[in-house]
This record gives C-alpha cells, sequence and structure tokens, in this order.
C-alpha cells in the first residue's frame, strides 16, 4: 500500500481507533494533561502527525497502562509508513484492552507491510469479510492480496480479487491490482504446464495462442502444426491454424496464407461440424472471393450451431445483398443490430438494404447512426486485434 492509499485510509482508521477519553480520571485528574491530550487530538484530526506523536510518546511514558493511547500511536506511526514503530505500539493496545474497535486489523495492515504475511492473515480476513466500513474493508482486501502472493497462495489471492472486483466494480486502483493478480496466475499456470508436460499438446497449444495473440503467426503456425502432427483429430486446433493463416495474410498480402487458411478451415468442420466459428470464417473467405453462394451457406452453417452469432448475422445479410435477395437480409440485419446496437457495419448494411427496397426514411435513420457510431469508434483498433473471429467490414455494393 503507498502513502497516498494510507491518506485515504486515514479518516476511516482515526474512527476505528477513536475511543472515548471521557473516563480521563484513567490518565490524571491534571488539567495540564487534559489539554495535552485535546492538543494531541486536534494534531492528529489535522493529519500534523509529528506533533501528535510527540504528545502521545509523553503520555505513554507517564500513562503506560492506557491502551488508547498506544493505539494513537500505532495509527501515527502507520499514517507516516513507520511500520516497524506502528506495530509494537498496537499490540500493546490489544494486550491491555482485546477489545478495541477493530485495532487488530489496523496491526494486521502493518504486519503485511512489514512482510510479516501468516501474522497478518487472520486480522486482514477479519477487516475483509466485515461489511459495514467500505473504506476499511477494500483496504484489508487490496493487503489480503498482498499476503496471500507474499505466502505463493496464489489461487486464494485471485479468489479475493474477483471478489474486490464485484465489491468495488468501478475502483481503478482494485481494478490494477486485479489485473496484475490475473495476469501473473496465468503466467504461473501456464509455466506449470510448460514445466510438467513441455512437449504436450497443451503446451503447445498455449504457446502457439500466446505467439498468436503477440502477432507472431509464423511460430503460431509452426506451433500448430506441431500439435496437429501430435493429435490430428484435436477439434479446434485445425480452426487456430486457419485463424493464424488468415492473420497473417492480413499483415504480409500472401494468397497461399488464404488457400492455407480455407484448407485448414474445412479441415476443422470434417473434425467438428458443429464448430460455428469455422463455418464463418469460411464464409467471410468465400465473400472476399465473391463466390456469395457458399458464403451464404457458410453463414447459415454458423448460424445453424450458434444462434446468437452476431456477426455471421452480418455476413450472412451481406451474402443475401449481394445476390439481390435484399428483403431476406434485413431481418438478419435487425437481429444483429438487436444483439449490439454500436456495430456500424450492421447500420450500414441495413441502410443500403432499405435504400434497395425504397425506404428512404429507413435508409437515411440508418445512415445516420452509422455515421455517429463510425465517428466514436476512433480507438477500437488495438481491440480488434484481439477478435475471436474476422470482423465484418463497410463495402460498396458487390452486385454493381
Amino acid at each position: 500500500m503507498n502513502g497516498k492509499s494510507r491518506r485515504l485510509l486515514c479518516t476511516a482508521v482515526i474512527i476505528v481507533t477513536a475511543v472515548s477519553f471521557g473516563a480521563s480520571a484513567q490518565i490524571s485528574e491534571s488539567a495540564s494533561l487534559q489539554e495535552r491530550l485535546q492538543q494531541a487530538e486536534k494534531a492528529l484530526a489535522e493529519q500534523r502527525y509529528s506533533d501528535a506523536a510527540g504528545i502521545y510518546e509523553s503520555l505513554r511514558q507517564s500513562n503506560p497502562g492506557i491502551a488508547e493511547v498506544h493505539a494513537r500511536l500505532g495509527l501515527i506511526y502507520f499514517q507516516q509508513g513507520k511500520f516497524e514503530q506502528a506495530a509494537p505500539a498496537l499490540k500493546q493496545a490489544l494486550k491491555l484492552k482485546p477489545t478495541l474497535a477493530k485495532t487488530d486489523i489496523l496491526l494486521a495492515m502493518s504486519l503485511c507491510e512489514l512482510g510479516q504475511y501468516r501474522e497478518a492473515l487472520g486480522g486482514l480476513q477479519k477487516g475483509f469479510e466485515q461489511t459495514a466500513d467500505r473504506p476499511l474493508r477494500r483496504m484489508a482486501g487490496l493487503q489480503l492480496q498482498r499476503a496471500y502472493t507474499g505466502l505463493k497462495q496464489d489461487a486464494k489471492a485471485v479468489e479475493i480479487a474477483l471478489q474486490m472486483s464485484t465489491h468495488f466494480p468501478n475502483d481503478p486502483e482494485v481494478l490494477y491490482h486485479a489485473g496484475k493478480l490475473f495476469g501473473n496466475f496465468a503466467y504461473l499456470t501456464m509455466r506449470t504446464l510448460s514445466d510438467v508436460a513441455p512437449e504436450s499438446v497443451w503446451t503447445n497449444q498455449a504457446i502457439g495462442e500466446a505467439q498468436e495473440s503477440q502477432g507472431q503467426y509464423d511460430l503460431a503456425i509452426l506451433r500448430y502444426k506441431q500439435v496437429i502432427a501430435i493429435a490430428p483429430q484435436r477439434p479446434g486446433i485445425h480452426y487456430r491454424l486457419g485463424r493464424s493463416y488468415v492473420l497473417r495474410a492480413q499483415h504480409k498480402g500472401d494468397p497461399g496464407d488464404v488457400a492455407a487458411a480455407m484448407e485448414a478451415f474445412e479441415r476443422e468442420l470434417s473434425i467438428d461440424p458443429t464448430n460455428a466459428n469455422a463455418a464463418y470464417e469460411l464464409g467471410v473467405l468465400h465473400y472476399r472471393a465473391a463466390e456469395y453462394d457458399k458464403a451464404h451457406t457458410r453463414f447459415a452453417g454458423a448460424l445453424k450451431h450458434s444462434r446468437d452469432f452476431q456477426e455471421a448475422e452480418v455476413g450472412i445479410a451481406r451474402a443475401l445483398l449481394a445476390l439481390n435477395r435484399t428483403a431476406e437480409a434485413v431481418p438478419h440485419l435487425r437481429k444483429a443490430i438487436g444483439m449490439n446496437a454500436k456495430d456500424e457495419v450492421a447500420h450500414y448494411q441495413l441502410s443500403r438494404a432499405y435504400q434497395k427496397l425504397g425506404n428512404a426514411a429507413g435508409s437515411q435513420e440508418a445512415m445516420k447512426e452509422f455515421q455517429r457510431l463510425r465517428q466514436e469508434r476512433s480507438d477500437e483498433q488495438a481491440v480488434q486485434l484481439n477478435r475471436a473471429v474476422t470482423r465484418q467490414e463497410v463495402d460498396s455494393d458487390p452486385a454493381k
């Protein structure tokens, strides 16, 4: 936890450790001591921690048996990042008065900052499980993730991160740490896979998928071919090989890659006729080759096995428009828009369809929405690189 996070916690923790000094006779009947106590409280409220610490240190020396004074010192040292001093002060406060509200949670956070993760777990779990104080729960959860990670209990750290993402879905710090944990857990899992089965189909496929996601299509293709050499009937692997060929063709423009991709997708469907993604990709490639009947057949096959396949709905509509079966295309486009109202391609194709059908108002409305969405989509290029299937495109009327 950084200094800023501790400052954000300040108000909540002051409330946590704020116990009444109404029984000030326990300290002293001296008016001067009462005045010093008020000065310390004022300094603490104003976050003048050094001034507050000086007064409380003096009070601790003269009144070592007062738990609240130790608790206040623990809070101040925590706020200053002096965890090696905060921990013993908080321990002493709890020794003198075990019922001090939530002081054990603050102690656990201090121990976590000192790397004493195992000792911190109980208090952090208690802080995370309580629901009344959201700021405290948030910080306890972040520290609990840190403790589990430090103890190499990565699965438990991920479990807490998942809960934190649910409780604080719009918190940038929570999301940042969750993302790091998920990524690290995935890396460790894949590294273990590589260690226990370096030559397995699982390892080769995992490496190939990682290379594909990084744009290393040559290497990904080699890995996928290794998987096929070991398990030629493995479902899904010919599809991944085909996708890598498609992506490499987009970068290098080699027509041989397109032919290889079609062969891989066909092989995938011979192994698994229900693979809607493979049928869809074949539809895209046939459409680009102006083979509109074949494209229509493949898109229809994709929709047969995946009824909520939004991109396939757009694809089959484009094929129908190219075949001058305009009226049949409209329901597919409307369904696609119903599934994803922000798909500008569907709106554009719907505008074309309405124009062909003589519906000028409908065409104008769809085109207006297309233009609005196209303007909004200025930063989507990077997102498209990680799409599971090829994105539908805006193009001219192929029938003209």
